[in-house]
């Protein structure tokens, strides 16, 4: 380090323009950058201004990176057979317009909402009281309270081998030693409801054969199990119907849509949620196990009136 890089006391207090006693304030209640090898304050300035940016807080407002509607919708976040095949029909009945998926996970696709990569993020991550979803994690990560939709309730559980021969009933029976898991990522909802519930069982996950071993979409989950490579992984019922496996249950758990303010109108988005009324919509979910679509297209916040 050069020493030109070296303020003193005198020299940071011109820099801050503050009070020399100030600076010994900062040091010690604010975590200033700072050396006292030569037996007197010393500062690093390239630390110092390092320090000032993390005590920023109000920051610019980014430019948009995303464009206005013109035939692409962007939808970022959770996993779903149901959401996959309305994307599906939906590019079919549209073949002038499109809408793409990208699966981040729902905690991806909140943060891909905040960096204005899409208009819709997909999520179903469950709060600690266990009853409500993606509220605190919306309020968390966003800087506006985006409008959240009811995409549909559905099933979460564990899947597991036909005839379920390891006898698994519920997630405390993990913790068998002849059980071998397959997990989803990090930042999915599917993977922090199995967490809470290995903690409330008082399962350590990593002491589970495989639990670090992952795969992004719940049919490859299923996949997994049919082929032998595991016995058991969290999932949605629909996967257990589809590849003929048995399934636990754990609890029916709400899959929402989060919509920035300044796109709920944009037309492509107008045209998705308006789907999710017309009965081939319905008839899309009653061909699937596990989904309840009484909510889907009800307005979760702002509350309706």
């Amino acid at each position: 380090m050069e020493i030109k890089s070296l303020l003193n006391t005198r020299e940071l207090a011109q820099f801050l323009d503050i009070n020399e006693k100030m600076v010994y304030t900062l040091i010690s209640e604010k975590g200033l950058p700072a050396t006292k090898a030569t037996g007197k304050w010393l500062f690093p300035r390239h630390l110092v201004e390092q320090w000032l940016e993390t005590q920023t807080i109000n920051f610019p407002k980014k430019p948009e990176t995303l464009p206005p509607y013109h035939g692409l919708l962007i939808i970022v976040g959770s996993n779903d057979i149901l959401l996959d095949r309305t994307i599906s029909l939906i590019n079919q009945r549209h073949p002038e317009e499109m809408v793409a998926f990208g699966n981040m996970g729902s905690l991806g696709g909140i943060r891909a909402l905040r960096r204005n990569h899409c208009h819709i993020a997909s999520s179903h991550l469950i709060q600690k009281d266990g009853q409500e979803y993606n509220f605190g994690f919306a309020m968390e990560e966003l800087e506006q309270m985006p409008g959240i939709i009811n995409f549909c309730r559905r099933e979460q559980g564990l899947l597991v081998e036909k005839g379920n021969p390891k006898g698994i009933g519920r997630v405390a029976d993990l913790n068998q030693a002849d059980i071998k898991i397959i997990n989803r990522p990090l930042g999915t909802g599917t993977r922090l409801l199995l967490d809470e519930e290995l903690a409330k069982a008082g399962i350590e996950g990593k002491g589970i054969e495989g639990y670090t071993r992952e795969v992004s979409r719940h049919l490859d989950l299923g996949l997994e199990i049919l082929s032998g490579r595991a016995h058991v992984g969290p999932c949605i019922r629909a996967v257990a119907e589809l590849l003929d496996l048995d399934f636990v249950p754990i609890k029916w758990e709400s899959f929402d849509l989060l919509i920035p303010k300044e796109r709920f109108f944009d037309k492509g988005v107008q045209q998705f949620l308006g789907f999710l009324s017309e009965p081939s919509f319905k008839r899309l979910g009653e061909d699937l196990a596990g989904y309840d679509l009484s909510f889907s297209g009800k307005m979760l916040f702002p509350k309706e009136s």
